[in-house]
């Protein structure tokens, strides 16, 4: 009993953790998921972020602030474009599974039927605004009407992300085993 006292250590962090101490791991422990890259959700995100990149920047380029209609539109695609990349970086960096107290399929669905809603919002307004607000056959029109067809395309590929997210979601089509296999996405 008497060598008690020496054998016990009231230190309770090293010299190194004396610091403020964060629930986030260190950057170094953190690795790009190559397989979410293989997805399918994580390829429709991709194409998210590519055909929305060309929607928002050809409306951009042409005159849009005289029409207030397009002011919409570059909302719903730019909005709709950066919150993609947020959630793409989550996810390829497997951010995810650290933050493990948000519910993530939840949080994606939800985020991709609103990103649904807003781009057929989008896509109507600037297919109909078309041919009111340029000259068919100009550079602006042929503009604006390609970046009315990738707005389709987007809303299109945010259905799609939705259906799989919602099964994601709800877990079907697979069992427990391979859900935690695959990462939550299949």
């Amino acid at each position: 009993m008497a060598d008690f006292p020496s054998k016990v250590s009231t230190q309770t962090s090293t010299p190194a953790q004396a610091g403020v101490r964060s629930s986030l791991p260190p950057l170094g422990t953190l690795r790009p998921d190559l397989g979410f890259l293989r997805s399918l959700v994580g390829a429709l995100m991709v194409l998210e972020i590519v055909v929305g990149l060309l929607t928002w920047a050809l409306i951009a380029d042409t005159p849009y602030h005289y029409y207030s209609i397009y002011g919409w539109v570059m909302f719903v695609a730019v909005f709709a474009w950066l919150v993609t990349i947020i959630f793409f970086i989550i996810y390829l960096w497997q951010l995810h599974l650290k933050l493990y107290m948000v519910p993530w399929p939840l949080v994606l669905m939800i985020f991709n039927v609103s990103a649904t809603v807003l781009y057929i919002t989008g896509f109507i307004t600037s297919a109909v605004a078309v041919q009111k607000t340029s000259i068919a056959g100009s550079y602006i029109f042929d503009k604006r009407a390609a970046a009315s067809f990738f707005a389709c395309v987007v809303m299109i590929a945010y259905g799609v992300s939705a259906f799989f997210t919602f099964r994601a979601w709800k877990g079907m089509g697979s069992n427990a085993a391979t859900s935690q296999m695959a990462g939550g996405y299949s």
